[in-house]
């Protein structure tokens, strides 16, 4: 998993409440079990016609926001199914980092387990941030510093120490595994020794 410090980008907004993962990656796309591929079909329903063609009022259809790693989004993102295939697909399309008022649970810890970044602020933080989005400008976001500067502006978020950590240094939960790969041979060769009729 790739660490995560310093992210710089346009920020795109997308403000709607309520945006569940069936939105995010709608079922027929759930077939794969890799992590690569799916960005072109996140939010497939709102960004394509019954033709395929791209719908041009869509966020994510415009320049510069086509190419953006920071999405600002209503309250409760994330909510229905626990699919983790949602984060790989915003993750393939480019995003590395979510601002929202709430999260669902589930989905806001799949995005950590998958090196993205989800923030949250209150209502009145993100509505300046919105406010920014529309003059096409990067925003930085920097984590070891819990920072957002847009402008002349800082804003501060809260973040978990042990979330924060994992993100820092690109550790999943197979790489925090492996973190404690001596203690979990030594371990074996106890449980080797102790119970022989085990092995």
């Amino acid at each position: 998993m790739d660490k995560f410090r310093i992210l710089k980008g346009i920020p795109a907004n997308l403000k709607m409440i309520n945006v569940d993962t069936d939105m995010i990656i709608p079922k027929q796309f759930l077939k794969t079990i890799k992590r690569t591929g799916l960005g072109k079909s996140l939010f497939y329903e709102m960004r394509y016609d019954e033709t395929g063609k791209k719908i041009k009022e869509f966020i994510l259809n415009q320049e510069p926001y086509n190419k953006s790693s920071i999405l600002i989004t209503g309250k409760n993102f994330g909510c229905g199914s626990s699919r983790e295939h949602a984060p790989w697909a915003l993750l393939d399309f480019g995003i590395k980092c979510i601002i929202s008022a709430s999260f669902a649970d589930i989905f806001y810890n799949n995005c950590f387990k998958n090196g993205m970044l989800p923030i949250t602020l209150n209502e009145k933080k993100i509505e300046e941030l919105i406010q920014y989005s529309k003059r096409k400008e990067n925003i930085e976001i920097n984590l070891e510093k819990q920072e957002i500067k847009f402008g002349n502006q800082i804003i501060s978020f809260e973040l978990d120490s042990f979330k924060k950590n994992c993100l820092l240094n690109g550790l999943d939960d197979i790489a925090l595994s492996l973190e404690k790969s001596d203690k979990i041979s030594s371990y074996e060769e106890k449980i080797k020794k102790n119970k022989p009729w085990i092995n």
